[in-house]
Parts: C-alpha cells; sequence; structure tokens
C-alpha cells in the first residue's frame, strides 16, 4: 500500500475536517493506522483504525502486534504533531 494524499477530508455526523497526518504499517491481514484529525473548527483528535489490503476503511476493533507497535513508533518520527498527542497516552516515570 503506498501513502494516502495528505490532507484529505473526513465528515462525523459531529463534525468534520482534514485527516493532516498518518502513520501505518503493512501486516499480514490489515494496515493499521494512526490519524491525526484537525476538525474545521481547529480542535485535534487521534484516530486508531485499519483499513484492509486493499485501501478499504474497516470498521472493527484495531488490532495491531508488537512488531507493528514497532514500525508504527519508528514511521511516527515523520509526524511531530501526531507523536505529540498520542505520546500523552505513556506516563513517564
Amino acid at each position: 500500500m503506498t501513502a494516502r494524499k495528505l490532507p484529505r477530508p473526513f465528515s462525523f455526523p459531529w463534525g468534520g475536517g482534514q485527516i493532516v497526518e498518518e502513520v501505518f504499517v503493512e501486516s499480514e491481514h490489515h494496515v493499521p493506522t494512526i490519524q491525526l484529525l484537525e476538525y474545521d473548527d481547529g480542535s485535534l483528535s487521534v484516530r486508531f483504525c485499519s483499513y484492509s489490503d486493499s485501501g478499504r476503511f474497516q470498521r472493527n476493533p484495531l488490532m495491531v502486534s508488537g512488531d507493528d507497535m514497532k514500525a508504527l513508533a519508528r514511521a511516527m518520527k515523520q509526524t511531530p504533531r501526531l507523536r505529540k498527542l498520542v505520546g500523552g497516552l505513556v506516563q513517564r516515570s
């Protein structure tokens, strides 16, 4: 799978905007993906999702192997805003 065009629009019943950063890794059965969503009002959200091998968005739980998590972490080096938001999930001691 090649990189998808960015930014690109998204729309939910509660609002829409642009996918402005994205990382993904091709795994055996799907393409785990983490996206930075920027709403039209400027607010940000992170979406954890997956795509099929043919590029179709999947509406199912995101399952990610340890190796794929490492690959996603490496890919995040290219997405500073997304990395900053997702980094907040990890509590530093």
